[in-house]
């Protein structure tokens, strides 16, 4: 009962401002019918007394009463009471959308406020904010092609990555939309889908008949046009040239324009749509409406979605009494409502507005991760947060019961900062195993191989060099442990160190009167604090670039391409 309470509010707790007006009614009802006559200022008490009629006055204060209960109990009830959840199936529509990003040179033109760069950008994240229910994918293009995004149903991570990009890092120049057609085709198959919509975001198509090629009915291509038929030249600021602008190979300043026909003709072969953009969500609305062969069907995903259970329907049941008293007149009917009484609660009015994980993300934004930790109830932000608050052996038996690439990465993290190295390893192993370019994953573990080679050898020369007086069953240099770590608390677990305990013994004989000075043990301790301050910053570091990844893979894909001789003769093709 006391969880129930803790967990009570309202679904819709605006309608509670209801129950203010409603019970200034009742009262001005009440204060009409229980002024009384206005005989009273006129007649003798005692005589009025006489002539009034107290039983219909007594009526009146009680109809009065009950308007307003009824009143505010109806309020309550819009409102949504609630303090428990159920368990909901989640299903979604099988809706793909693959958007298709021109990054060639000329989006860097201004005949569009700042740039035609910018309000793609600008209208792309309209399109996923507007994507509630379906998977999307984002491919960017310019001389080749590369997926930013796979097809997904978060499109927060799809709008994060899309500030990150711009023409300068593309790894080819030039344009080339039929390479991400190829792109965008080969994502929906691989996930199956037997139809979905293609939405290509560009200010030109040069050849046409590569992308007419490409299409079909059940993926209709739809062009939003960026640009003005004017045009505009492409200014060199990326190129560290403030001032300049491009030109041909004649000399001439270059003006890129927009060929709207043109871009319209390629959206009607491909049976879609074409729309210039706009200022409001007409030009997107349009061209995400382009009809499909069939209807997109829905599939059930493997996971359930926990509602909050609206129990406002049992306030009819306690209105019930109060419109007795309005089918028959003079019936009573008596309803004891008890009010049970509920423990103070902290959060009891946080929870009235805010759900716990809006809490928790308050709480986490305050700089208060531990009470965010206690509020979270989500899985992921819960660990997040014990993360943050340096319980890292909470977080790591949190990402352990996890099976994501991100939950094994994390799960390392963890494990580092507690100074488990070989299990951080091998929690990094788990997620390279999945994603082989995960850099920070590939990074962190080398730095864990890095740290263990670095601990065994010191673990071998300590042993070798024990200080006079030390106890048998304390590990050499205790003080400095705290500093890189826990030791391997059992025998034989790491092969150097048990090699450097067999020769221990005679090590011990030779070097007994050779203690190490107090300058060479603080230089050993400076060294191991400055290598743990590393790690946490490597650990803790969040990327400033989220554009240099991006720039990493699409580099690495193009030179796959090019030891495969995907890439034909361009000298003569165009790089804006």
């Amino acid at each position: 009962m006391i969880e129930a309470w803790q967990d009570f509010h309202f679904l819709r707790p605006w309608w509670l401002l209801g129950a203010l007006p409603a019970l200034a009614l009742a009262v001005l009802w009440a204060r009409k019918h229980l002024a009384g006559s206005h005989w009273q200022d006129a007649v003798e008490p005692r005589l009025l007394d006489a002539l009034l009629e107290r039983a219909q006055e007594s009526r009146h204060r009680w109809t009065a009463w009950a308007a307003a209960l009824a009143l505010l109990v109806g309020s309550a009830a819009l409102a949504g009471p609630t303090w428990q959840r159920l368990p909901q199936p989640v299903e979604q529509k099988e809706d793909g959308l693959v958007i298709l990003f021109d990054l060639s040179l000329s989006m860097y033109a201004e005949d569009l406020s700042p740039s035609r760069l910018a309000r793609a950008g600008h209208k792309i994240a309209d399109v996923l904010r507007v994507r509630d229910e379906g998977f999307t994918a984002l491919v960017a293009y310019a001389g080749d092609g590369h997926v930013v995004a796979p097809l997904t149903d978060d499109v927060r991570t799809i709008e994060n990555l899309l500030t990150a990009l711009n023409p300068a890092m593309m790894p080819v120049f030039g344009s080339n939309p039929a390479s991400a057609l190829d792109l965008a085709l080969e994502l929906l198959a691989n996930a199956r889908m037997a139809q979905g919509r293609l939405l290509m975001v560009t200010d030109g198509i040069d050849r046409v008949g590569e992308v007419t090629a490409r299409c079909s009915r059940r993926f209709p291509l739809s062009i939003l046009g960026v640009g003005t038929a004017a045009g505009a030249p492409i200014p060199l600021e990326f190129a560290n040239q403030p001032g300049q602008q491009l030109v041909d190979s004649q000399g001439q300043i270059v003006r890129a324009s927009l060929d709207g026909d043109r871009l319209a003709t390629v959206a009607d072969l491909c049976h879609g749509r074409y729309r210039p953009i706009g200022v409001g969500d007409g030009d997107i609305s349009h061209l995400l409406a382009t009809p499909l062969p069939g209807e997109a069907a829905s599939q059930e995903l493997d996971r359930e979605f926990d509602v909050w259970a609206d129990v406002g329907y049992w306030g009819a049941v306690l209105l019930l009494p109060v419109l007795l008293l309005g089918f028959r007149r003079g019936v009573l009917a008596c309803a004891l409502v008890c009010l049970l009484p509920f423990p103070a609660s902290a959060g009891l009015w946080d929870d009235l507005w805010q759900r716990r994980d809006q809490q928790g993300w308050q709480a986490l934004e305050d700089g208060s991760p531990e009470a965010a930790a206690e509020l979270f109830e989500d899985r992921d932000w819960r660990n997040a947060a014990r993360y943050r608050s340096q319980d890292y052996q909470g977080a790591a038996q949190g990402w352990m019961a996890a099976q994501t690439l991100t939950d094994h990465y994390n799960l390392g993290n963890a494990l580092a900062q507690l100074g488990d190295y070989q299990a951080a390893i091998a929690a990094y192993d788990q997620a390279l195993s999945g994603a082989p370019d995960h850099e920070d994953a590939a990074f962190n573990k080398a730095l864990m191989e890095q740290l263990l080679e670095q601990q065994a050898g010191e673990e071998a020369q300590s042993g070798n060099q024990p200080s006079p007086g030390e106890d048998e069953n304390q590990p050499p240099q205790q003080d400095g442990q705290s500093a890189d770590g826990p030791q391997q608390s059992e025998a034989g677990s790491d092969p150097s160190e048990a090699e450097s305990s067999q020769g221990t013994g005679q090590q011990e004989e030779t070097n007994a009167g050779e203690p190490q000075s107090n300058a060479e043990t603080a230089d050993a301790e400076g060294g191991r604090d400055e290598q743990q301050e590393a790690l946490e910053q490597w650990l803790r570091r969040v990327p400033d670039d989220p554009g240099g990844l991006l720039r990493r893979k699409f580099q690495y894909e193009t030179n796959q391409r090019l030891r495969q001789g995907d890439y034909r003769n361009r000298e003569q093709e165009k790089i804006w």
